[in-house]
């Protein structure tokens, strides 16, 4: 069912999961707090993230950096000069927009990565006006979205919060590559909060000024690109593209991995668009038709990056939306750092008696965006029981399983009820409810996405059996208490 972005907001909002940060004071535009069951679908996010990608190499590791970074770090990255957005601006009422997103709103086409200039143009070309008070956009200016910070006592200590999670990995690479077995390719994963100072944050938690990151940085030889020692395990996967030729046709095209190799892409980077379309489909059970790659072209990606490609879903409102991307940054990070920092960034490849910078390939997903993608495509107002379901998958809903007493007058049935609690939530995410009918208290398990609902009854005295309700289908089994973990066990992977 298609939902507004407001509505959907309230909904949130209502059960728990997401709602304004600061709110009793009037909350502050672009940041998000999350409530109880926002923070453990997020936690569960994260969690599915590490155990996929963490495991695609054995010389893949996770770390943990500080948000605020030396100013240099961003002097080398290009940050601090190039770090920039378009600002449209009206000089009657002072509304500002970022430019690009004025003329997508207006027109439904992309129009990042063009300059000021263009992008005035554009405005001209379709009429396109101020939305507030209908008034003319005067000239399109920049923005620098960097946060700056005064450290200590003095005002001449400028640090930043970093902008993008990448450039911890980079500055960290020299002394892990030393510590983990001087081995390429080696992958720095981490998952951590960056900081943007956004012109016009909007859609929830789709853009925001402070946001969470799930990175993962391969370190590799470049002269290995041409080849991955597991891509025949993938040679025949069919990958959902939209290639820059497809665009005319605004359809996306089913290529498999040895097919794309003819597009001019190496095989080290279809490898990890096949891993990671595995990830949507296999992990996060994204259906096949709302996920695609959407290839950038040269004005629309960034300077470093030769090949770039981002992870889209298609969303109720927003149609299909970046979450993420796959990003090729050559040595351009790792050869300012360098420049900048007088530290040498060249490693020898053992494997081959090489002495090179390694080129970087970036994993990027935005963890706040994939949340909010996973409640949309999750949300279902079934008709036939009058109520919200969330169909969220069972490894990502805030609790798997809720255990109900079918009363909560009889005594027997209530301590039954709460030693069984007792011992799934030790395995499980689980919560214990008594309160209402328990019909009204399936409801409620529905709206949060608990897939199975577990309810002690008067039978269950006698025979020592409970019944599984399924949140999908509404079916229901009888379970035999010594057997419920091993069957819950079965559902939690299937």
């Amino acid at each position: 069912m298609t939902i507004t972005t407001k509505e959907f907001a309230t909904f949130l909002k209502k059960k728990g999961f997401i709602y304004p940060s600061s709110e009793i004071y009037g909350g502050v535009s672009g940041l998000y707090d999350y409530g109880h069951l926002g923070t453990l679908l997020k936690h569960n996010f994260e969690q599915q993230w590490r155990n996929f990608f963490l495991k695609l190499n054995d010389n893949f590791y996770e770390i943990e950096t500080a948000n605020i970074m030396h100013k240099n770090v961003f002097k080398a990255s290009g940050h601090i000069d190039n770090f920039i957005d378009p600002i449209a601006h009206c000089s009657k009422c002072e509304f500002f927009e970022r430019a690009d997103h004025l003329i997508e709103d207006n027109t439904r086409e992309r129009a990042e990565g063009l300059s000021p200039e263009e992008l005035k143009g554009l405005i001209t070309k379709n009429n396109i006006t101020c939305p507030k008070c209908k008034s003319e956009i005067g000239e399109v200016s920049i923005l620098n979205m960097m946060f700056p910070l005064q450290m200590g006592a003095t005002t001449t200590n400028t640090s930043y919060l970093r902008p993008e999670t990448a450039q911890s990995p980079y500055v960290n690479f020299k002394l892990q590559f030393e510590l983990l077995r001087k081995t390429l390719p080696l992958g720095l994963a981490l998952i951590g909060r960056a900081y943007r100072n956004e012109i016009s944050p909007r859609n929830l938690t789709l853009r925001q000024r402070e946001f969470t990151q799930a990175e993962l940085q391969i370190f590799f030889n470049p002269n290995k690109i041409k080849e991955h020692p597991d891509f025949n395990t993938i040679k025949n996967t069919k990958l959902r593209t939209l290639l820059i030729e497809d665009r005319k046709k605004g359809k996306v095209v089913e290529r498999t991995a040895q097919e794309l190799t003819k597009s001019g892409l190496p095989k080290f980077y279809i490898y990890h668009l096949a891993k990671i379309q595995e990830f949507y489909f296999d992990v996060l059970k994204v259906p096949k038709e709302k996920f695609r790659f959407y290839q950038l072209n040269d004005s629309e990606k960034a300077f470093y990056n030769k090949y770039h490609f981002d992870l889209e879903i298609e969303l109720n409102e927003h149609g299909f939306t970046e979450m993420g991307g796959l990003h090729y940054r050559t040595d351009h990070d790792l050869k300012g750092h360098q420049k900048t920092s007088n530290q040498k960034m060249e490693v020898l490849d053992e494997s081959t008696g090489e002495k090179i910078i390694p080129h970087v390939l970036e994993l990027s997903f935005g963890v706040d965006r994939h949340l909010y993608a996973l409640l949309d495509i999750s949300y279902d107002q079934d008709q036939d029981r009058g109520n919200t379901l969330l169909h969220l998958p069972n490894k990502f809903a805030p609790f798997f399983c809720a255990v109900f007493p079918l009363v909560k007058n009889k005594p027997e049935i209530t301590e039954k009820a709460k030693s069984i609690y007792k011992e799934i939530n030790s395995c499980y995410s689980c919560y214990y409810d008594e309160t209402a009918s328990v019909g009204r208290r399936y409801a409620r398990a529905d709206e949060i996405g608990v897939p199975f609902c577990i309810t002690v009854d008067f039978d269950s005295l006698e025979d020592n059996s409970v019944t599984i309700r399924n949140r999908d289908s509404t079916e229901q089994q009888r379970i035999k208490i010594s057997d419920l973990k091993n069957k819950l066990f079965e559902l939690y992977f299937s």
